[in-house]
C-alpha cells in the first residue's frame, strides 16, 4: 500500500513539474526553434521542394503545426456558428480546418527561396496574452525589402501555454480574411458547407508564384 501511495505521489509531482515547465514556454524561443526547424529543413530539401512544392505541407505538419492553436483559430472563424454546431460537426470542421491551415501556411512559406531569416528579438511578456512575432526573409538583393511574415501568438488562460493562432503575410491576416470570406457561406449554408469547402481548399497544390491571400 505504501509503495502504491509513493508511486501516486511521484506521478502527481511529476505531472505538476511537467505542467509547470509546459506553462512557462516562451513564444519568442518557440518561434526561433520552429523557424530553425522549418528553414533548415527547407534549405536541405530545396531542390526537392522546387520540383514538388507540396512537400512544404509535410514540413508544416511536422515542424510548424505543433506550435499552432488549431481549435482556437478555427473557433474564431466560426464565430457564433460554433455554439449551434453539433459535436460531430465541430470534429469534422476542425479536421478540415487543420488541413486547410497546413495548405495556407505551406503556401505562405513557398515565398522562401534560400534567403536568410530573422526572428524578432524577445520582448517583455509581463501582463500580455496576445503578441505578434515578426519573421523576416532577407532578400539576396539588399535593394529589395525583406519579405515579412508575422505570427500571432496567444497565451492559454488555463494552461499558460503560448501558441500561434494566425499568420499575417505581407500585411494580410489569414484569420481576418477568412472570417470575412466565409461568413456568407456560414450564414447561408451552415458549417457543413464550410467544412466541405475547406476540404476542397486543403487539396490545392502549392504554387510559389502565387501570393498568399490569408
Amino acid at each position: 500500500m505504501l509503495t502504491k501511495f509513493k508511486q501516486t505521489i511521484f506521478l502527481i509531482f511529476a505531472l505538476a513539474v511537467s505542467m509547470s515547465a509546459f506553462a512557462e514556454n516562451n513564444p519568442y524561443d518557440e518561434m526561433q526553434v520552429a523557424a530553425d526547424k522549418i528553414f533548415s529543413t527547407m534549405k536541405a530539401q530545396q531542390s526537392a521542394i522546387k520540383s514538388n512544392p507540396n512537400l512544404l505541407k509535410d514540413i508544416v505538419k511536422s515542424d510548424l503545426l505543433p506550435y499552432v492553436q488549431v481549435k482556437y483559430a478555427g473557433a474564431l472563424i466560426l464565430g457564433n456558428a460554433y455554439k449551434d454546431a453539433t459535436d460531430a460537426q465541430r470534429t469534422a470542421y476542425f479536421n478540415a480546418f487543420e488541413n486547410y491551415l497546413v495548405q495556407a501556411f505551406a503556401q505562405a512559406l513557398s515565398m522562401y527561396n534560400g534567403q536568410s531569416y530573422q526572428v524578432e528579438k524577445a520582448k517583455d511578456l509581463t501582463g500580455k496574452t496576445l503578441i505578434s512575432i515578426r519573421v523576416l526573409l532577407n532578400q539576396p538583393d539588399k535593394g529589395q525589402q525583406p519579405l515579412r511574415i508575422d505570427f500571432q501568438w496567444r497565451k492559454n488562460s488555463v494552461t499558460g501555454e503560448w501558441k500561434a493562432y494566425d499568420l499575417i503575410a505581407e500585411g494580410v491576416s489569414m484569420i481576418t480574411t477568412k472570417q470575412n470570406e466565409w461568413s456568407t457561406i456560414l450564414r447561408q449554408n451552415g458549417i457543413d458547407a464550410l467544412t466541405k469547402q475547406l476540404n476542397d481548399l486543403s487539396n490545392r497544390k502549392i504554387d510559389p508564384n502565387q501570393k498568399p491571400k490569408g
